[in-house]
């Protein structure tokens, strides 16, 4: 008899509770992974390191990878017949596509006399557990995070197998699936960026707790500095356990550092949440008002926004960060976002969409439920008509304009005063600084000002 490990969002062996329990069984195992054809480009990039990483994990300790390409249903049940297994073991997850894929082969298992086992892997808390007094479900963050802390987070951490009995079967070759970009190779940036598997996930966690996280609660709005932990491709791989990042940073002290650091973790819990409750939440506002509300998109201005050519410096130092890098400060990822949506009046959609294909995490529920809140129409108390200003949050959060002179270089000789309102500069500045507006650098598509009254018109023809 054997078990089979199906490795999904939870691509480590330190702490994961599905291999755990295969393992303790003492049979023989398969270790599967089943390529996700949605992955967005940058996605596909990082998921082809990770796996690399992980089967060389695994090799170490005698144990091989299967690497499959098709419908899970039909290839799990295919080696379950072929090799006797008498159990599936998997990460719970979360997405609609994966709910439907476990619903599809826990009755595919039973007709076969195995079991199907799932596992709290990829999250603090299960959806369900975290419920209102009055049974349901949580639409609203800080009543959220109260009720996860009161929960409280298991101690619990389960190590590495030591060794792996695994059962050798026929395997897709890695560079078959063309993760991979090629002509052109547009990944330089992200190479030089990260170190994707559990060892460089490990290896984030320790920098960041060594010295960043003590001043997180302020520096991680200023995308300038290494404020961040930069932990969210890791998480969303589940090249760490979340609990394991949890007890690491408390371990690390009481202070407001991690005090705000374990608050994001949650705001991370509250999108699964979200996404439990709302399997459509990157397609379909959650607040139904907004399923007519009057966008004005006009031609060119969402591809001006993908390629960091909106004439704002801020936006554009964020979306050029994002092509180069395969993330976005969260500061940053606010503010572009609120100026497609509430400046440029382009569906939040078509944003979610483009962060889907050049994010590293790509992460369903948190990128779906970000959007939303930043639309205005999601699971957020504050009105549509929050809209952020980029020049006030430039000059607030990138004070010095370190950010914006490392992503948008053309700009990097004007002075501070002018270096987030390019367009206010004299001639005889520009021409100091070696730019010529209009050539060099775009004009603004839209006006701080300009964006944010055509924004609240909008919002006030949503409520007519």
């Amino acid at each position: 008899m054997a078990r089979l490990v199906w490795f999904r969002n939870d691509l480590r062996l330190a702490d994961n509770p599905a291999l755990h329990a295969a393992v303790e069984s003492g049979e023989d195992l398969l270790l599967l992974y089943i390529l996700d054809e949605r992955a967005g480009a940058a996605n596909r990039w990082w998921l082809h390191h990770s796996l690399e990483a992980l089967s060389k994990d695994i090799a170490g300790r005698g144990g091989h990878l299967l690497l499959r390409r098709g419908e899970p249903v039909e290839i799990i049940s295919a080696l379950v017949k072929a090799h006797g297994v008498n159990a599936v073991h998997a990460a719970r997850a979360y997405e609609p596509f994966w709910r439907e894929a476990d619903r599809a082969l826990d009755v595919a298992l039973k007709a076969l006399d195995c079991g199907l086992h799932r596992y709290l892997s990829t999250s603090l808390f299960a959806p369900e557990r975290i419920t209102t007094k009055a049974g349901g479900l949580f639409g609203v963050f800080t009543p959220f995070s109260k009720a996860c802390m009161e929960a409280g987070v298991p101690e619990d951490a389960l190590p590495a197998p030591r060794t792996l009995k695994s059962i050798k079967a026929k395997s897709d070759a890695l560079k078959d699936w063309a993760l991979l970009p090629t002509k052109p190779d547009w990944a330089g940036g992200m190479r030089a960026a990260w170190q994707p598997g559990e060892a460089g996930a490990r290896a984030r966690l320790k920098a960041f707790l060594a010295g960043p996280v003590k001043h997180y609660a302020t520096a991680r709005d200023v995308p300038g500095v290494e404020g961040t932990s930069r932990l969210s491709p890791h998480a969303h791989f589940g090249e760490i356990s979340p609990r394991f990042v949890w007890h690491q940073a408390k371990a690390d002290g009481d202070g407001k550092g991690v005090e705000t650091f374990l608050k994001e973790l949650l705001w991370r819990e509250f999108s699964i949440n979200l996404l439990w409750q709302h399997p459509d939440i990157r397609q379909k506002p959650i607040r139904g008002e907004f399923e007519d509300f009057p966008w004005n998109e006009r031609q060119g201005h969402l591809a001006a926004w993908q390629n960091g050519r909106t004439g704002i410096p801020i936006v554009d130092a964020g979306m050029r960060e994002l092509w180069q890098t395969g993330w976005m400060h969260n500061r940053v990822r606010m503010i572009c976002a609120s100026y497609l949506v509430k400046h440029l009046l382009v569906p939040w959609q078509k944003g979610e969409q483009w962060f889907w294909d050049c994010l590293c995490e790509a992460d369903e529920a948190a990128n779906g439920a970000s959007w939303q809140w930043v639309a205005g129409c999601g699971a957020d108390a504050a009105p549509y008509f929050r809209v952020f200003n980029p020049v006030l949050q430039g000059r607030k959060f990138d004070a010095e304009g370190a950010y914006v002179r490392r992503f948008v270089p053309e700009l990097a000789k004007l002075p501070e005063a002018y270096l987030h309102v390019p367009w206010e500069a004299p001639e005889e500045i520009l021409a100091k600084a070696g730019m010529k507006l209009g050539r060099d650098y775009p004009r603004p598509l839209v006006l701080p000002a300009d964006g944010r009254q055509a924004a609240l018109e909008a919002y006030a023809n949503l409520k007519r």
